[in-house]
């Protein structure tokens, strides 16, 4: 197909968001405006221009750059999410001014590297696009400035998070040069053809189960989750809401698409079914353990890393659809926590369990949007969380898998107890001595009150974005 600028309109703005970032960066900031004054209304302009460019289709740059349905439904949600974050990182305390065209710079090359990884449809492109998305955020992780002088804890998280992305990346490049060994080809409509039984081509599943462990890494999946809760707990509280949504994103987009070469009944879809059980199981026990309340947060991520295998593994367009549309209810459940940590944590200290005594009388409208970003996380009704349940659920009941989706059920129902802690915490015990001050400002409560209501809205009409979800998963799964 002859290349079409007006395909990748999203992906040349957020570019031009970078050249800009880089040229402020270049300055001593002094005959510019601060980044964080203007790049909140560039980054939700960001937002138009993937909604306009949202019926987009084509195969470009040598078939290996894919617009459809899903890309578009990816690239809406990274640029929605790109925003939130910019507008929380905007107040960010832990950051000195200097560093800041430098942070936002980074923070908007991973969101590009997310955007062409929705779009990658070729191996190799989409290593280089996990790659572009990885690189900016070994960059910030470690930005943390705590009562005027580093914070330990940050340099140590950006050196796990290096170091450990380091290894998965070695091993989905390992994994890759099987699958180009077996089955001559990295062009995934191409691999869908090809054999993927143990018996068959038993190097092409060894390379497949490795090229996903890089993708596992960034889905935080058990076994490649131990990354999770140190990261979380050392990084700022804003870069944190950051790593713990975005990233996930790229990863499901990408395993939606590797899913359509595996069918129920596979030797490779039976170890993803495996570890996305081993995986919901282990992090919410070990959720059950923590007062940090981003630890908490870290393996809750590793438990809804698990629940997103049960769509995945189902084989069919409707679990596909199922994943996607609960990739972006993570994304909106986390945002609205992490907002609100931020917010709460006006200091940028982490927050614990106790620092939350009270919280309903020292701000009331934060208090209430913790709870529905907790209920949400159980999987309550009428939250997104529970409509993301209900449709893995049903797309993958008597699909073979039954086992996953009985796993599922039951570890929701040992997450109750440690999100509603939140709300305990929140709402029935009085605050201790030097309680943390939250920000009671009119954009700490605006933003708060609007990522509750889109937590709630597309909990009680999930329609329109799921059938959309729908569409995109008909297209990949007729």
């Amino acid at each position: 197909m002859e290349f079409n600028p007006i395909l990748i309109v999203p992906e040349l703005y957020q570019l031009l968001l970078i050249v800009a970032l880089f040229c402020q960066s270049l300055g001593d900031g002094s005959e510019t405006p601060p980044a964080e004054r203007w790049l909140p209304f560039f980054a939700g302009f960001g937002i138009f221009v993937n909604i306009v460019s949202w019926g987009a289709e084509g195969l470009i740059f040598g078939g290996a750059y894919k617009l459809d349905a899903l890309s578009q439904f990816f690239k809406l949600a990274i640029a929605a999410g790109f925003y939130v974050t910019v507008l929380n990182a905007a107040r960010q305390p832990s950051l000195e001014e200097r560093k800041r065209p430098d942070y936002f710079m980074f923070l908007a090359l991973s969101a590009w590297g997310l955007m062409l990884l929705s779009s990658a449809v070729e191996l190799i492109t989409i290593y280089i696009a996990l790659e572009i998305s990885s690189y900016s955020l070994y960059a910030v992780i470690p930005l943390r400035n705590l009562n005027g002088k580093g914070d330990p804890r940050a340099a140590e998280a950006g050196i796990k998070y290096i170091l450990f992305g380091a290894v998965a990346t070695a091993i989905a490049l390992y994994g890759f040069s099987y699958i180009l060994a077996s089955q001559h080809t990295s062009y995934i409509d191409q691999l869908a053809k090809a054999n993927w039984t143990w018996d068959g081509q038993p190097m092409a599943v060894v390379g497949l189960s490795l090229f996903m462990g890089g993708m596992f890494y960034k889905l935080a999946l058990f076994p490649f989750h131990f990354w999770c809760p140190d990261v979380y707990q050392g990084a700022s509280n804003e870069t944190a809401g950051f790593v713990a949504t975005l990233p996930k994103l790229g990863a499901v987009v990408v395993l939606i698409r590797l899913a359509v070469l595996l069918k129920p009944g596979l030797e490779i879809t039976t170890l993803l079914a495996v570890l996305g059980a081993l995986s919901m199981t282990f992090g919410n026990l070990c959720a059950l353990a923590q007062k940090d309340l981003k630890r908490m947060l870290g393996f809750s991520s590793v438990a809804h890393a698990g629940y997103i295998m049960v769509g995945l593994v189902s084989g069919t367009a409707m679990g596909l659809s199922a994943a996607a549309f609960y990739a972006m209810a993570y994304v909106a459940m986390n945002l609205l926590c992490f907002w609100v940590i931020s917010r709460v944590a006006s200091d940028g200290r982490n927050l614990q369990l106790d620092d939350l005594n009270g919280l309903y009388k020292r701000s009331p409208g934060l208090a209430f949007a913790l709870g529905v970003g907790a209920f949400a996380l159980v999987g309550l009704p009428p939250t997104m969380g529970f409509m993301g349940k209900f449709f893995l659920i049903a797309s993958a009941w008597d699909h073979g898998y039954n086992w996953l989706v009985i796993t599922l059920v039951l570890n929701s129902a040992i997450a109750i107890y440690y999100y509603l802690s939140l709300v305990r915490h929140a709402y029935t015990h009085e605050a201790g001595e030097n309680p943390p001050v939250p920000d009671n400002s009119a954009f700490s409560l605006c933003g708060a009150g609007l990522l509750a209501a889109v937590v709630l809205l597309f909990g009680i009409v999930p329609s329109g974005l799921f059938d959309y979800a729908v569409l995109a998963g008909k297209q990949l799964l007729p």
